[in-house]
This record gives structure tokens, C-alpha cells and sequence, in this order.
């Protein structure tokens, strides 16, 4: 397993990013694999759809970490999770149901910092997601890639985003890093002269979030992205093409 935790943390250069093209269960986990991955990582909306349930804590956590399980026993590659807001506010009771995802052989996992079933998404004080992420920190040791996730992006449309949320984002990013985090992930972020600097001004490597619409690979590893991730992107592919495939079947 430790092979694992470092190969992971490894495959986050920045300029040259880990490619992750997000998985939702045991079989997508395969297919990707075979797809040449060099890591996977569930995305939680797709997994949440999958299994017949809303986004935002919706999968109950029981059959979060089942599925977890089940990912993990299907491949040989380090397989991170996407672990929505921990399952809790409080973080010891955060910190416990991190282990308990570790305990499952997921090597990490994201973590974000809005309030679960908020609108607007209102983000946790900066102290409060701190107090969180340190709790994980000693309960799951020191190789666990926690990559803490910052919705400061996602509050507000692209064309909105500027150097004040650049600025608010990189505080995160280093209250994160001093807590314990492994990564910073930002999704929402397009802007790549405002990728760029939070690329510039994180200690943390930084993972960009890829969707239709969005500058393209080489662009996004120009800023010094570490990381791209693909979101709901890769099962919203596969539904589409099994309901074309059903509309054909069906006449």
C-alpha cells in the first residue's frame, strides 16, 4: 500500500499532469484501467447517479464505502475517492469516517470546503475546515492524499472570477497546506491567467477540473496544473451512449 501512496503523490507534476478520467464503480474502474490509467479517481455525482441517488451527500455514506471497497478490489492502480465533505461537520466524526474510506485500501481522497446542501454554496470558515482537515491528517497518518477542494469558483459564473477569488482561494490553499492537505483542487476555475497564479501562489500541487467548453489539456498544463480531473464528465459520456444505443435497440 505504501507503493501505492507514493506513486500517487508522484504522478502530481506540476506542467505535466496526472490525467484522471474519473470512474464510478467496479466495472468503469476496469475499463479505465485498461484505457492505460495510471491512477483512478471516482467523481461523487457519478457515482451518486449510478446508484440511483442526488449529489451532495445524497449516496449514503455506507454505500459510499462499499462501493469504495468494491472499486479498490477491482483494479491494481492507487484509486483516490471522492469523498464530498467527509460526511460530517464535525471533525473528529469527519476524521473517523476519512479512516474508515482508508480502510477500505483508497489511497485519498477529496475533500471540499462548501457547506453540504447550501444553495448558494456557502463555504466553511477557513478555521473550520482547517480544524477538519487536521483531524483527518492524524487519524489517517502522513501518506494519505487529502486533496482539499475549495468551491470558491463555483459560487459564481466563469466571467465573474477575478484576482480577489484568486487571492481568497490561495489563502485556502495555504491554511490547507499547513493543515495537512495533499493537494488543492479547483474546480470551476477556466481563466488560465488566473489558474496560473493560483498555480503560482499554492505550495499545494493543483488540480484543474476538465468539462466540455473548457481550455483543452496542453493549455491547462501550461499554467502548472499538477492534476486534471474530468468530473461527471466521463458517465454523463457512457449514459449518453447507452441511451443511444437503447433508442437504436428499441426501434
Amino acid at each position: 500500500m505504501t507503493d501505492k501512496f507514493t506513486t500517487f503523490a508522484k504522478l502530481h507534476i506540476p506542467g505535466s499532469p496526472l490525467i484522471l478520467f474519473n470512474v464510478w464503480d467496479a466495472g468503469s474502474a476496469a475499463a479505465v484501467e485498461r484505457a492505460g490509467a495510471r491512477a483512478l479517481a471516482t467523481g461523487s455525482w457519478s457515482v451518486a447517479a449510478a446508484h440511483g441517488f442526488a449529489d451532495g451527500e445524497g449516496l449514503p455514506v455506507d454505500l459510499a464505502l462499499a462501493n469504495a471497497a468494491r472499486i479498490v478490489g477491482a483494479t491494481a492502480l492507487p484509486v483516490t475517492i471522492d469523498f464530498e465533505g467527509g460526511y460530517a461537520t464535525d471533525p473528529m466524526q469527519c476524521a473517523a469516517n476519512v479512516a474508515a474510506l482508508a480502510a477500505t485500501g483508497a489511497i485519498g481522497c477529496n475533500l471540499e470546503d462548501q457547506v453540504i446542501g447550501t444553495a448558494s454554496r456557502m463555504l466553511h470558515p477557513i478555521h473550520d475546515q482547517v480544524a477538519r482537515i487536521s483531524a483527518i491528517r492524524r487519524t489517517v497518518g502522513t501518506d494519505f492524499f487529502i486533496n482539499a477542494r475549495t468551491d470558491i469558483f463555483l459560487s459564481a459564473p466563469a466571467d465573474m472570477h477575478d484576482a480577489a477569488m484568486v487571492d481568497a482561494a490561495i489563502e485556502r490553499a495555504r491554511a490547507y497546506a499547513d493543515a495537512g492537505a495533499s493537494g488543492l483542487f479547483v474546480p470551476g476555475l477556466v481563466d488560465l491567467k488566473l489558474l496560473e497564479r493560483v498555480c503560482s501562489g499554492s505550495t499545494l500541487p493543483v488540480n484543474f477540473m476538465a468539462f466540455n467548453g473548457a481550455p483543452g489539456a496542453a493549455q491547462v498544463a501550461q499554467t502548472g496544473v499538477a492534476r486534471i480531473s474530468h468530473g461527471p464528465g466521463p458517465f454523463r459520456l457512457a449514459m449518453k451512449a447507452l441511451i443511444d444505443a437503447a433508442r437504436v435497440a428499441l426501434g
